[in-house]
């Protein structure tokens, strides 16, 4: 698949889906695609791997991080479904930052439209993921519009599947 001036190689395309799955179940509209982005993550993640440590870069976009260690390769859903199953602690009765939430709330932030990934490996085998989002997501005054639970998909679909039958 060719995206931007290069092709997309599992691993992107893998997260790509995968947040775009995740999305999808939220309400919120797909990601595309961004090679420099993801060229921008991929140079990030390399900091990381020489550093050994994880922490976020000093820049516009929304950022999520992971890191691994004990495999030989990590996958593109790895990272997502680390990021995503952060979920089971957000609050929609109380939108807004919430602890250990601001992975998941990223990777369904529906303002957010373009996305880019990269990864890196330390010379100790540590696996660092950088993932990056534009807009950013995590806008303070801005949860309630963009942080949707997966009832309202699964009402739409309900509401669908019985106009069907009519």
């Amino acid at each position: 698949m060719v995206f931007g001036s290069r092709l997309m190689d599992a691993f992107e395309r893998e997260a790509l889906e995968s947040h775009n799955r995740y999305r999808a179940q939220h309400g919120a509209g797909p990601l595309t695609w961004s090679s420099s982005m993801a060229r921008e993550a991929e140079n990030w993640a390399r900091r990381l791997a020489l550093e050994g440590r994880l922490k976020h870069a000093d820049c516009k976009d929304g950022e999520n991080i992971y890191m691994c260690f004990g495999k030989e390769e990590v996958g593109g859903e790895d990272a997502v479904d680390s990021w995503y199953g952060e979920v089971k602690n957000y609050n929609y009765g109380r939108p807004g930052f919430q602890s250990n939430t601001g992975h998941f709330t990223q990777v369904v932030w529906n303002d957010s439209r373009e996305f880019g990934i990269g990864k890196a490996k330390s010379r100790d085998g540590k696996l660092f993921v950088v993932g990056r989002y534009r807009p950013a997501g995590n806008n303070l005054r801005y949860f309630s519009d963009n942080v949707f639970p997966k009832v309202k998909l699964q009402i739409f679909k309900l509401t669908r599947k019985i106009s069907n039958r009519q």
